[in-house]
């Protein structure tokens, strides 16, 4: 675990102690890591955008607020950052790009960089995304794409904000595949689309139920410093795998262009280095066999 523990952790029975945890966006997959990080004995906060969602993350355990970021931030939304952030441990920040106009993804992050310097915050786990790679037909690896303030990319440039220059804390980015699982089957994001590019690229997916593991993981371990890729092993082709999905469904199959068999195109993630330094076991690395886990 972590070695710089403030006054939010909390202690077990055997006297063990668990960090607690600030999840800064509890949605699909936020609300499932906050609920097993309650599960284990972590105490857990939670932020929403939106209000509804409170009361149903304080039943399970979440200490939850809500709060926007972007035009709706001002004063009194980075000051309750900072009280959170004071009186928690490692925060999770889980904003997807998707919640920022083209450009802005960095810009819509910076009260929450602030806020991390000024309470001093120990630990962050910034939630990323393999989009940041190429779509080249060769494997990509963490050091592929490097996160820096003044990166090409939104998101490497939001990555490099939270990867501290001069160790005021630790950090460990985590760039997803593409995320899959229960209320969101894979077999209804293509179905009934026609003349489909990239049928020979491989699928790059990853379930939440491992997702949620590794994230947990790294936070138990204390595995900080560190970039890793988060996708599961087995890469089928689009043009195999959509259809297959969708008939799990019974919708109908996608349809991609022809192509030649001996066509390459998309890249592979490279998920080998968490799985070397992190003792969690994959549960859905077969993607086709995973669709019954949706």
């Amino acid at each position: 675990m972590t070695s710089s523990i403030s006054g939010g952790s909390t202690s077990t029975a055997s006297g063990a102690e668990f960090p607690s945890v600030l999840v800064l966006g509890c949605g699909w997959l936020g609300l499932a890591l906050a609920r097993s990080l309650v599960q284990a004995g972590h105490r857990v906060v939670g932020t929403s955008t939106t209000p509804e969602n409170l009361d149903g993350m304080r039943a399970i355990g979440i200490e939850s607020h809500l709060l926007r970021l972007g035009a709706d931030a001002g004063p009194a939304a980075e000051a309750l950052l900072h009280r959170l952030l004071a009186d928690t441990d490692v925060l999770v920040l889980n904003v997807p790009p998707r919640a920022a106009a083209a450009g802005a993804y960095p810009l819509l992050l910076r009260p929450v960089h602030r806020a991390v310097a000024a309470a001093g915050t120990s630990c962050v786990l910034f939630v990323s995304s393999t989009s940041v790679y190429p779509n080249e037909p060769r494997t990509m690896r963490e050091a592929d794409a490097m996160s820096t303030r003044d990166a090409a990319s939104d998101v490497l440039r939001a990555e490099g904000h939270f990867v501290p220059r001069y160790g005021q804390w630790k950090s460990t980015v985590v760039r997803l595949g593409g995320l899959f699982g229960p209320e969101r089957a894979p077999g209804r994001f293509l179905a009934g689309r026609q003349g489909l590019d990239q049928g020979n690229a491989p699928v790059n997916l990853v379930h939440l139920t491992d997702v949620v593991g590794v994230l947990s993981g790294i936070i138990q371990q204390g595995l900080w410093g560190h970039t890793f890729n988060v996708c599961a092993n087995q890469h089928p082709r689009r043009r195999d795998f959509y259809p297959a999905a969708a008939q799990f469904l019974k919708l109908e199959s996608p349809v991609f262009k022809e192509e030649e068999e001996t066509a390459v195109s998309g890249k592979t993630i490279d998920s080998s280095l968490i799985r070397s330094l992190l003792p969690y076991q994959f549960q859905h690395d077969d993607v086709l066999a995973a669709l019954a886990y949706c």
